[in-house]
């Protein structure tokens, strides 16, 4: 179902879909990043149809400019949310998580759905500095990336 949405966007905006739907996909464009990067990769293997590099490229830069997004919204918007939620345990125990296990979660949350664009909020309300946040997460997004695109070619060669 989620695939046939994907290959009708793809035929009808070409590349520039791969880049909205990461880019967009935390502010509510409803279908998962496992599913898209799994058929961009499919439909790359042996259709001819999209140039890998290409494909890859905006898959790539629409998480990251997602993650960036995210990252600043923390840092910008960051008073105000942590004022409010200060009192919520919630937000507490999430903000003592973050400042136990910092580096390893922006690390492995990107292959944690809904927590891949959660955490780049947190990360940057809580201080984290853009250029250690860069360095950490964007390492992270891009092997996140070349896993599922990688996966999604192979399958794509025993679908068709």
């Amino acid at each position: 179902m989620f695939s046939n949405i994907i290959i009708q966007l793809v035929e009808q905006y070409g590349y520039l879909a791969f880049f909205l739907a990461f880019s967009l996909g935390p502010f509510g464009i409803p279908v998962p990043n496992e599913v898209t990067i799994l058929t961009g990769g499919i439909l790359i293997s042996n259709t001819g149809v999209l140039d890998p590099w290409i494909t890859y490229f905006y898959i790539s830069v629409g998480l990251l400019t997602a993650y960036t997004i995210a990252y600043f919204a923390g840092r910008i918007l960051g008073g105000n949310i942590s004022i409010r939620l200060q009192n919520n345990r919630y937000f507490q125990n999430a903000d003592k998580l973050f400042k136990q296990r910092g580096d390893l979660a922006m690390c492995f949350g990107v292959f944690i759905p809904l927590i891949r664009y959660i955490l780049p909020f947190i990360v940057g309300l809580s201080g984290v500095t853009f250029k250690k946040f860069a360095l950490i997460s964007y390492f992270s997004v891009l092997f996140w990336t070349v896993t599922f695109f990688t996966a999604g070619r192979y399958l794509g060669g025993i679908v068709f």
